[in-house]
């Protein structure tokens, strides 16, 4: 029993103080309960909320050898999806496990031999993967979609990867076959990428960027015949040139693919200063659609998308070679040639004058360990500097010692303006997603977008309700990607869960750590104010540590 909260449900109801029932794993009443738990859990002065949904995460290796879903598994995170940007690890020919390994680490910077020997890889199909992930022991409960690069290399091996390359017609029933297959064995939908970001290791785009409009209808309709299924693609805004006329082309096939299949499509969508307005013309034209019979859902996530730089890991002064020596010493070893003056000398004289965009990298590091993103033109690394009257490159030697190391310099990439995000986030349209859980995971730590929706964008801005804010991390993602019984506390759902302390929700600095197998690093994000997450009806997480309790299980779509 979660007993006196204020539930804020996932439908956008207005907030209310009630109990939450649980019997097994589902919930059996929400409001006044006067029977008493087998455990009583006093949600009083708490917010509680239906456990997250995260439609966009790149997990579908780590939940291998690290069950709990970490970073997601500290900011409310109870659901996930796998199998985004057409990236996936089947269908797989015997041959080609390395191949889809090493494309992952190309496209989503997972380490390939963390990948090759933390998976046991005896599937071939997208529905035999499934089956090992219904059997992997897991915190979090996972649902995946079958990928087009998978998909059109097992069909056609290294010819996919020619950019003007057509499937023939046997090779495109093989591929809607193995679609057909997926959807039986429960895969969520079918994702594809075609923007130019994404590369395999010798540089050539992944199988599919530019497949045809009669390819990717193929796949459609196959999910239309099933009446399920969503459709998730990286589109090809990016390039040279203008934005809009790519952004225009894009939406047009995106509309007519959910028309034609009655399905939702939804895609990543982000701001950038280079591109302009261009997420605009998106939300204009994706709306327009929806009036015409679409369902057309663009995603994006709340704070930028970039790379992070400290003394633990990478840093901005890496292109001089004294910085460069840095990296094969551990994170103690690097710390005392920063305290050494012989050293540190050596490290100032080349990049003293190191000035030019370095206006553009932020310092996360906040008061009492909390992080900021932001991006304040007051916390940029020459800003700092200027401050302290000293050079960016000494201001950088001196904030890395002054945290112990913990420092972290952002460099956004992607959503640069905090604005642009903020009038984004206000349109209805716009799905909560693209935090790239398990991606990138030596460059930026994005798994972290629930906490900063909530505790940034509702507590601090105000941009949404608390209600809405919670729909949208919960309900709205659920239904839109069919993941049933999820995303809401009421009677009869499954008892997923967070217990948060409203007040203290914050994110922590992102720390570098070396906990992939072989031990490969990453940055690791955590989070305060979650008191509890609960995952079909047992505590999963307190305060930030796991239970022990492994009880997510697989989603299956339809």
């Amino acid at each position: 029993m979660v007993r006196g909260g204020t539930v804020v449900d996932g439908t956008g109801a207005a907030a209310r103080r009630a109990d939450v029932a649980i019997d097994g794993d589902r919930i059996v009443e929400v409001g006044d309960v006067d029977a008493k738990g087998r455990r009583e859990i006093d949600a009083d002065g708490r917010v509680v909320t239906p456990g997250f949904v995260d439609i966009h995460t790149h997990l579908d290796a780590q939940l291998a050898w690290d069950p709990i879903g970490s970073s997601s598994c500290f900011h409310g995170v109870t659901t996930v999806v796998v199998g985004n940007c057409g990236v996936t690890f089947a269908p797989v020919r015997r041959d080609d496990h390395t191949y889809l390994a090493e494309m992952m680490e190309s496209v989503e910077d997972i380490p390939a031999r963390s990948i090759l020997d933390g998976l046991p890889w005896d599937w071939e199909t997208y529905g035999e993967y499934l089956g090992w992930l219904a059997t992997t022991p897991k915190g979090v409960n996972v649902g995946g979609m079958v990928g087009h690069c998978a998909l059109r290399y097992y069909a056609m091996g290294e010819r996919s990867l020619d950019d003007t390359a057509t499937p023939t017609e046997a090779e495109l029933d093989l591929m809607t076959a193995l679609v057909d297959e997926a959807l039986d064995a429960g895969a969520l939908g079918f994702s594809s990428s075609r923007t130019l970001r994404h590369r395999v290791p010798d540089g050539r785009f992944v199988p599919g960027t530019y497949a045809g409009t009669d390819e990717m209808f193929a796949f459609v309709d196959v999910l239309g015949r099933r009446g399920r299924g969503v459709i998730e693609v990286a589109p090809r805004f990016d390039g040279e040139g203008p934005a809009i006329p790519r952004v225009e082309s894009e939406m047009q096939w995106i509309a007519e693919a959910s028309r034609r299949s009655g399905r939702p499509v939804t895609f990543g969508l982000s701001h950038t200063y280079e591109q302009g307005e261009h997420y605009r013309r998106a939300i204009e034209l994706a709306r327009a659609a929806n009036a015409s019979g679409a369902v057309v859902r663009p995603q994006t996530t709340p704070r930028f998308i970039g790379v992070l730089t400290g003394i633990a890991h990478r840093t901005p002064f890496d292109r001089h070679p004294a910085w460069r020596a840095l990296q094969g010493l551990p994170l103690d070893g690097r710390l005392a040639a920063l305290r050494d003056p012989v050293t540190r000398a050596g490290l100032i004289e080349p990049a003293r004058e190191d000035r030019a965009g370095l206006d553009v990298f932020f310092v996360l590091n906040g008061p009492d360990g909390r992080a900021r993103y932001d991006c304040r033109p007051e916390h940029s690394l020459v800003a700092i500097a200027d401050a302290r009257g000293t050079s960016p490159v000494e201001a950088f030697i001196d904030l890395a010692l002054e945290t112990d190391g913990a420092l972290v310099v952002s460099w956004p990439l992607l959503n640069q303006s905090v604005d642009a995000i903020g009038e984004m986030l206000a349109q209805p349209e716009i799905l909560s997603g693209l935090a790239d859980a398990g991606a990138h995971v030596g460059q930026t730590m994005d798994a972290s977008a629930p906490t900063t929706l909530l505790a940034y964008w509702v507590r601090e801005r105000e941009v949404l309700t608390l209600e809405d804010a919670v729909r949208r991390l919960t309900s709205d993602t659920a239904a839109t990607f069919g993941v049933p019984d999820r995303g809401e506390l009421r009677e009869g759902a499954f008892a997923d869960l967070n217990v948060l302390d409203w007040d203290e929700l914050a994110l922590q600095v992102p720390e570098y750590v070396h906990d992939f197998p072989h031990g490969a690093g990453r940055y690791l994000g955590r989070a305060r104010g979650y008191d509890l997450t609960i995952v079909n009806g047992q505590v999963f997480m307190d305060h930030g540590e796991h239970t022990g309790a492994l009880d997510g299980t697989l989603v299956r779509g339809g």
